[in-house]
């Protein structure tokens, strides 16, 4: 027979060196043997996907036993990977570093514990599509075209009230410019100002290298149990500084009072400006949300917001309420155009919150995280991590002995588990003078209700095999 297989567009040459027939004795062992020789000879590259065993066996003539047996085998012997979902792809057997993944597939974890994501199976999906219809109900003809480069009028209306009411921050519409989320804004904004910008020593690697793809350098500063040591500050010649005052990301404090007293006078004396980070602000839980920096100085302080992790991060929302003077140039650093968010989306959000519907689902998921931390709590009481960030937010930081953090990650891929790592958040030019620490973030708000309870298991388990099933060490701080 042909040794060529072409299921879809992938074909795929196997050495067969006689016919193989339905049924034959030895088609799965001529089949063991062409594939094994078509991995040691690298005609299958680390990363190559192969066909689905039904493709493979109708290509060939055999049974689809036969084929998913073979894979079956050579994923026992480790020339083969296989996910449910992902397919089987042929894995690196000779030890050159090729990553043990499929080119060009993205495996999707068995458990998501990454931090940062909401529970998006809660998407308030019948009261969205409610505010959408009203919204495109009521929308007058021009909101079909582009219109104010700081956004739909209506959205700035509905933020500029829910955000003073909701977070304490000091606006008008005319100082809100809407975003395609946080990281956007943070793009906008340097470009605005230019730099280097101050950042904290440990924070979310994403802005980082977005302020690094723009040219623009970043230079750490301390952080410690009272949040980032601003004082650092008066050493350094920065425009602005990116701060997560109401919710360190991933430390969990909040900045000390004193610190937002100090970096305000900092900003007004040094005319800079500190981009405020609400990083997962709506979500606390042992007293009323800390407050907006912001509020305390509106004209030097850029407040930024989005629906990411209270909604979903795919609806791209986000938004800005800027110090006056940086209005036109954040516009003419975002092209002069509202492009970024459709206008059908701002028109929704818009609705969303007027409705009175954005605060319920922000009750409805705060307590649900809220019991879902509780849960994650009580199942680590008997393992060897510390426990921080537990007064709010969407994440919690469990601390690690020091040189476990690789072993557990490791333990985590293979168990199916996506979280990310502590060290994966440090400065890479932060000195001695800030701890270097062992730890993972773990993100107890995205997983779906009915998979949260196997998610934990499944960590718990981890820190188990990694000899870390034993008393609690350090402070379960807030």
């Amino acid at each position: 027979m042909d040794s060529w297989a072409n299921p879809g567009s992938r074909d795929l040459h196997l050495d067969l060196r006689q016919t193989i027939t339905p049924g034959a004795r030895g088609a799965r062992d001529l089949l063991l043997s062409a594939l094994r020789d078509a991995v040691r000879s690298g005609r299958l590259a680390p990363g190559t996907m192969l066909p689905p065993s039904r493709s493979l066996a109708t290509d060939l003539g055999l049974a689809r036993n036969t084929v998913a047996d073979a894979y079956a085998e050579l994923v026992a012997e480790g020339w083969l990977a296989s996910r449910q979902g992902a397919g089987t792809w042929v894995l690196n057997v000779s030890g050159t570093g090729v990553p043990a993944t499929p080119r060009g597939v993205r495996v999707v974890p068995t458990h998501n514990l990454m931090p940062g994501s909401p529970d998006v199976s809660e998407f308030p999906r019948t009261e969205w599509v409610a505010a959408t219809r009203r919204a495109l109900t009521n929308a007058p003809t021009d909101a079909l075209r582009m219109g104010d480069p700081r956004g739909r009028p209506e959205l700035r209306d509905a933020l500029a009230e829910y955000l003073a009411r909701a977070r304490g921050v000091r606006t008008s519409p005319e100082s809100i410019v809407i975003c395609a989320g946080v990281r956007h804004a943070v793009e906008l904004l340097t470009r605005a100002v230019g730099g280097p910008i101050a950042v904290e020593a440990y924070g979310l690697f994403i802005f980082r290298d977005a302020i690094a793809a723009l040219g623009v350098p970043t230079i750490p500063i301390g952080l410690d149990e009272n949040g980032a040591v601003v004082s650092d500050l008066d050493n350094l010649n920065v425009p602005a500084v990116l701060l997560t005052p109401a919710h360190h990301n991933p430390q969990g404090m909040p900045l000390h009072p004193s610190r937002r007293a100090a970096v305000i006078e900092w900003a007004q004396r040094s005319d800079g400006y500190v981009f405020d980070d609400d990083y997962d602000g709506e979500f606390r839980y042992d007293r009323q949300p800390v407050g907006a920096l912001q509020a305390l100085c509106p004209q030097r302080v850029a407040y930024m917001g989005s629906t990411s992790k209270s909604m979903a991060q795919t609806l791209r929302l986000g938004w800005m309420v800027l110090p006056d003077e940086l209005v036109d140039p954040v516009i003419e650093a975002a092209g002069g155009a509202q492009f970024y968010v459709d206008a059908i989306n701002q028109l929704a959000m818009a609705d969303f919150i007027s409705s009175g519907q954005y605060d319920r689902h922000i009750r409805k998921m705060r307590t649900r995280y809220r019991r879902r931390r509780d849960i994650l709590v009580d199942a680590l009481a008997g393992c060897d991590v510390g426990i921080s960030g537990l007064a709010a937010g969407v994440n919690v930081l469990l601390t690690l002995p020091d040189g476990s953090e690789h072993e557990v990650l490791r333990r985590a891929g293979e168990a199916g588990i996506a979280l990310q790592g502590l060290s994966r958040m440090r400065h890479p030019q932060a000195g001695p003078e800030i701890a270097t620490r062992d730890g993972i973030i773990v993100g107890f708000a995205a997983p779906a209700e009915h998979a949260f309870a196997a998610a934990v298991d499944a960590l718990c388990g981890v820190l188990r095999d990694s000899g870390l099933a034993g008393k609690v060490v350090g402070m379960i701080a807030p």
